[in-house]
């Protein structure tokens, strides 16, 4: 049984043009009106599954078949639809939508499963609007944080206002909605967004686990003056600081990091930011990831040394505050066997990677066994309006989901 790759394609372009910018850029941030757009579109693609549909309390989309053993722990398949500010067109939805093929394509054979399967498009997993993702999929499992509701955007909205512009009326309390046992495997598609697949010429690959991220924001604070009478010695320049500490985490990470190690400075602000007062205070974000725990946690070690000492030797005073901290989470054997098994099937030759960003099965890792294909993205581009995958890829990709759905979705377990 093949998946309909006429229809995905149709799916994957026309959900492209709800918050599209420029060509092929997308803007769907996170409970805006171009995201409730595109969840009411993709809600309408779900019914037309065969899925009972309906929009939860954190924003979340979700799509239900009833199987025939009502006992079973269900099979859930999915991803995300929003995108950064200046996304691409197959972050998270090729999953998303992807997963609701593999659900008609069920239909259009008549077959009906044993597993209750649900398809998800988790809310706000990309966390730019708020500053803290995978909000969805994490009041779930259960692991919302303290005043998730009260975290503002850019222009002072907080993310309880904003789900009540979506349309739905947030409640912590109904948070955990899922319990340990209750789901057997979640499954993931999802453009690579690395250049892994692509160096090795191979369309698809099964992942073998998630790099845990760190998330700190650090803030420096000295002493603004006049840039042309106070004297070198005297300063308290709190952009020099920053710039040290930049540069050698940069160095820290390329000397004594490993293959799986990253370390990111994304996000600078400078107060009063002007070319003649020397800088009072900056805020920079860092973000440390590596499937390896034990090493990641060294490196953490030595980044707090070279902040302490940097802000020490140039008399500024610093804070740290820890925006998210996850564990490496790794795909569970009996789902990459059972990907590995269809994979030779297909004769995809399909490598084992491993995942540098973190994405909604992360999380549901907490409360499921989770098995991830990564398709091949077109340069390693993501975050950014030149994304590209190839539809021949997805097409590769989906019929691998479907398949492995397949098997688990008529009873295979662990």
């Amino acid at each position: 049984m093949r998946i309909n790759r006429t229809r995905l394609q149709k799916h994957l372009e026309e959900l492209a043009e709800i918050g599209k910018i420029g060509e092929t850029g997308v803007c769907r941030l996170a409970h805006s009106k171009e995201d409730r757009e595109a969840v009411e579109v993709v809600k309408g693609w779900m019914e037309e599954a065969g899925l009972a549909t309906k929009i939860d309390g954190f924003g979340n989309l979700i799509g239900r078949m009833e199987g025939t053993e009502k006992d079973k722990p269900v099979l859930m398949l999915g991803s995300h639809i929003d995108s950064q500010p200046y996304g691409g067109r197959f972050d998270g939805t090729a999953g998303a939508l992807g997963a609701i093929e593999v659900v008609h394509t069920m239909k259009d054979n008549g077959v009906t499963p044993k597993r209750t399967i649900e398809v998800i498009c988790f809310s706000d997993e990309e966390g730019s609007r708020f500053n803290k993702g995978v909000f969805g999929v994490r009041a779930l499992a259960g692991l919302l944080e303290e005043g998730e509701l009260v975290r503002k955007d850019k222009n002072g909205v907080t993310r309880k206002e904003a789900l009540k512009e979506f349309g739905v009326e947030p409640d912590l309390s109904e948070s955990p909605v899922y319990q340990k046992g209750e789901i057997e495997a979640f499954l993931e598609l999802h453009i690579e967004q690395g250049p892994v697949l692509e160096s090795k010429n191979k369309p698809v690959g099964i992942v073998s686990g998630i790099s845990g991220p760190i998330w700190l924001t650090v803030t420096l604070e000295g002493f603004a003056g006049h840039a042309g009478s106070v004297p070198m010695h005297l300063r308290k320049d709190a952009m020099v600081g920053a710039s040290e500490i930049i540069s050698k985490f940069d160095r820290l990470i390329k000397k004594e990091g490993k293959d799986t190690t990253v370390g990111t400075v994304g996000s600078v602000q400078v107060f009063p930011n002007s070319r003649n007062i020397i800088p009072e205070k900056v805020e920079f974000t860092i973000d440390l990831r590596d499937i390896d725990l034990e090493h990641r946690t060294k490196l953490e070690e030595k980044l707090y040394t070279i902040i302490e000492e940097t802000t020490s030797s140039y008399n500024l005073a610093h804070t740290i505050r820890e925006d998210t901290r996850s564990e490496p989470r790794y795909c569970a054997d009996w789902i990459k066997s059972i990907m590995k098994a269809e994979d030779k099937q297909l004769g995809l030759d399909s490598p084992v990677l491993m995942s540098g960003p973190f994405h909604d099965a992360l999380f549901m890792s907490y409360i499921s066994d989770y098995g991830m294909i990564f398709v091949r993205c077109e340069k390693g581009i993501s975050h950014n309006p030149l994304e590209f995958a190839e539809m021949d890829d997805i097409e590769k990709g989906v019929q691998l989901l479907y398949q492995t759905a397949l098997r688990i979705a008529q009873g295979e377990k662990k």
